[in-house]
């Protein structure tokens, strides 16, 4: 199954960081035994949820960097 049937069709830039983001991140709780892989399937998508409403929060709001202010 290819990542765009799971989220059911094509991802976009956002989605496709927000998953990569995850991925990453489940890596490390399950090497830091934070996440067993038993519990995977019940955490990755709460956590893909938080990383791409968070994205796209960031993305919708900007970022001082975006806006060429230097911090004073």
């Amino acid at each position: 199954m290819q990542h765009g049937e799971f989220f059911g069709g094509s991802l976009d830039k956002t989605q496709k960081e927000a998953l990569q983001v995850t991925k990453e991140m489940l890596a490390k709780f399950i090497e830091t035994r934070t996440v067993s892989p038993s519990t995977f399937a019940d955490v990755f998508p709460a956590v893909y949820k938080v990383i791409y409403d968070t994205l796209r929060q960031g993305a919708s709001c900007g970022s001082p960097h975006d806006t060429g202010q230097e911090n004073e």
